[in-house]
């Protein structure tokens, strides 16, 4: 049975393995270069309120994680956050990645975020497979925007609303 639970600073070594191995392999991330352990630890440790990271456990191994991050730096996009899930390459089609994504989008609702923004690679067709089956639409197509591997890359963007009307949840900030 898969597990999620938010992550603690120990599971970073093996959520930096994870997503690693997708940097050195795959269009997943369009990142080039590995993380380091520290980088990683900083970036765990300097996440806003509700932009949250969780865990896939399996039989206590961390299999899979996700996290809410900030969308965009500008306060209008507050009510907005950009998913990310990666899953060890070894546990593909086990539904962890289903699992991760239905606790995202959860999460996003309690915290009281309005907006889901993923960001994917065009040929990832199991991450565009996977976010279409749980209500993330297409909104955005963005052809040879990224360099990798020797060819460039389009990213599509799919976006989910997990709010009825944020507005009223948090009122007008004054200017």
């Amino acid at each position: 049975m898969i597990h999620i639970r938010l992550a603690e600073s120990r599971d970073l070594p093996a959520i930096n393995d994870i997503y690693n191995h997708y940097v050195l392999t795959s269009t997943t991330t369009y990142q080039e270069i590995p993380s380091t352990l520290d980088e990683r630890h900083a970036w765990f440790a300097n996440r806003p309120a509700g932009h949250v990271v969780t865990v896939a456990e399996l039989d206590g191994r961390v299999v899979g994680w996700g996290s809410l991050g900030t969308f965009r730096i500008r306060s209008a996009y507050r009510f907005t956050v950009e998913n990310s899930i990666y899953v060890h390459h070894d546990m593909h089609r086990k539904r962890i990645g289903s699992t991760l994504l239905v606790d995202q989008i959860g999460r996003a609702r309690t915290h009281g975020f309005r907006v889901i923004v993923a960001g994917i690679d065009a040929e990832q067709h199991a991450s565009l497979a996977l976010h279409a089956r749980h209500g993330f639409v297409e909104t955005g197509r963005l052809p040879g925007v990224g360099l990798k591997f020797g060819r460039w890359l389009d990213i599509v963007f799919m976006t989910l609303s997990v709010q009825q009307d944020a507005v009223s949840l948090f009122p007008r900030q004054s200017r």
